[in-house]
């Protein structure tokens, strides 16, 4: 609720959209056997931190969340992309769709502008709508992904 509204009916705020993201990826992660601890709202650095069941596998999670079919925002720089995993998040309070990628195919497919002198790192749609990324969880296990494992792409 926004304001006693629910936040569909008027255009929800970028923390709205964000929180929303976050928050669907915490609970698809654990849908998908995580234990899930996003941290704290904000921060520089990874959103979210997840482990097994039994802590043998760590990851770490950055969450980019767009309302709508948008180009992801990077920055200036590619030195903020820390987290094992990316997952884009398009339309988090309508039909979510997740896109994950891996740090090397972020940087793959990056696109660099500059103007005035300042540069700026973005994922253009066409470069990250790759039916590879589409609800790829398993992604998230990276290497560590064992054969017969029941968590696969829930």
């Amino acid at each position: 609720m926004n304001n006693g509204k629910e936040i569909t009916e008027e255009r929800p705020s970028n923390q709205q959209v964000g929180n929303a993201g976050l928050y669907w990826v915490c609970y698809k992660l654990t849908l998908h056997g995580w234990n899930v601890l996003p941290t704290s709202r904000n921060a520089r650095g990874v959103d979210i931190v997840i482990y097994n069941e039994d802590a043998s596998v760590k990851r770490t999670v950055q969450v980019k969340t767009l309302s709508k079919r948008n180009a992801v925002p990077l920055g200036g720089h590619l030195g903020n992309l820390i987290a094992d995993v990316m997952i884009i998040v398009r339309k988090p309070a309508v039909e979510p769709e997740a896109f994950l990628l891996t740090p090397s195919e972020v940087h793959s497919i990056v696109h660099r502008m500059e103007k005035d002198g300042r540069v700026s790192y973005w994922l253009e749609p066409k470069a990250y709508e790759r039916a590879d990324f589409l609800d790829n969880w398993d992604k998230v296990w990276g290497e560590e992904r064992k054969a017969g494992d029941s968590t696969s792409n829930t």
